[in-house]
């Protein structure tokens, strides 16, 4: 019996090893300056003025067409980038939703004024967006959203609350699943997505701390808020098909296998200042890297689906599901092999690190979409549901 899930190998452009040494060099300016807390927070660090530097090299946006302010380069090109910055622990945060999905759904779907207006800003590393799916009450049900858009004039009317939207607090613009029509019953019926300036009348953002004490979430209130005839992001009615295909960039990128990687190195370097490494230390970390090898494979395989055009809805599920997996055990690794990464015990940067990995691991599995429904989209690949 054939796989239903594709992961076709994929040859990387000749240009890698070039791009890849320039983006090292580019870091080794700026990771002195991140401390191992901030590393461990990986892609939800925000900095930006680090973005504002990471577009003025033209790693954002970088496969859009030049006229929005995009430099034209293969899916591939980008994928290099990204690993390198994600391996590093740089703060892309406040430029790495809009890169990574919001971006390419405006420029796939969005009106012209949407793609002047928003596209060039993102690609200069000067708009951070944010991501509205998720409601109270709705948990991951995002069929059931009640906030919605109504038709006023020219323009719509937006009132109803977003949940789990990271960085709001820091974003300007946030493209959200809103309903047009019909009611929840209706399902995946007169869903639409909205481009929405944070900066209007009527939103609020309130941020959420975590047991961690951190606020990157929010609840974000919109009250009858006024919203142009520009508004409406592609089709009417075609939100929920929109949105998959966005999350399909959300869920099969490095950030998925690498946010917690920068702990590998200081834990590796850690192990082999105490001597050479016993059998349960070489066996974990040899594992771990086996796993990221093949993650990383599999990873690339579906940055050349879209490259192509292609959509891997089924494949990007299997890479978060697994990937996920194994970032949320990688600290746990780090304890029961470096007695310097406990609490309380020697500090240093590894404790640091991990510290800061270990209280973010639990979102890992929800960002995104949770196990379940990644579970539910690889049983409906198989045939099984």
């Amino acid at each position: 019996m054939s796989s239903p899930f594709r992961f076709d190998p994929v040859q990387m452009p000749d240009v890698e090893p070039q791009l890849r040494a320039e983006v090292r060099e580019f870091l080794a300016e700026w990771t002195p300056k991140f401390t191992p807390w901030k590393i461990g927070h990986s892609w939800t660090g925000l900095d930006r003025e680090f973005s504002k530097a990471v577009g003025a090299r033209g790693w954002i946006g970088m496969t859009w067409p030049r006229e929005y302010g995009g430099h034209e380069r293969s899916a591939l090109e980008r994928y290099v980038v990204i690993e390198e910055m994600l391996a590093a622990g740089a703060p892309v945060g406040a430029h790495w939703i809009a890169d990574r999905q919001s971006g390419p759904l405006i420029l796939r779907v969005g009106t012209e004024t949407q793609k002047k207006k928003w596209l060039p800003l993102i690609c200069s590393g000067e708009a951070t967006f944010c991501i509205g799916l998720s409601e109270p009450d709705s948990g991951s049900d995002l069929a059931s959203v009640r906030t919605r858009a109504t038709r006023d004039g020219d323009g719509w009317r937006l009132s109803g609350r977003k949940i789990w939207t990271t960085n709001a607090h820091h974003a300007q613009a946030m493209i959200a699943l809103v309903r047009t029509s019909g009611g929840p019953d209706d399902r995946h019926k007169g869903l639409s997505q909205v481009l929405v300036d944070l900066s209007l009348p009527g939103v609020e953002i309130r941020r959420i701390a975590d047991m961690t004490g951190e606020a990157h979430f929010n609840e974000v209130t919109f009250d009858d808020v006024q919203l142009g005839p520009d508004a409406l992001v592609g089709v009417e009615g075609a939100g929920w098909a929109q949105g998959m295909s966005e999350l399909a960039f959300e869920r099969s990128g490095p950030d998925r296998f690498l946010s917690a990687f920068p702990l590998m190195p200081l834990l590796v370097d850690e192990i082999a200042a105490a001597g050479e490494p016993d059998r349960l230390s070489a066996r974990a970390i040899g594992r771990t890297l086996a796993e990221l090898a093949a993650l990383r494979e599999m990873s690339v395989c579906t940055a050349g689906m879209l490259d192509r055009g292609e959509d891997p809805a089924q494949e990007a599920a299997v890479i978060k599901e697994v990937g996920v997996t194994l970032e949320q055990r990688m600290p746990e690794m780090v304890r029961d092999l470096a007695p310097g990464a406990l609490p309380g015990a020697v500090e240093g940067d590894l404790a640091e690190m991990r510290a800061a990995v270990a209280q973010q691991a639990p979102t890992f599995s929800l960002r995104g979409g949770t196990r379940e429904i990644m579970r539910g989209i690889m049983a409906k690949g198989m045939g099984l549901r």
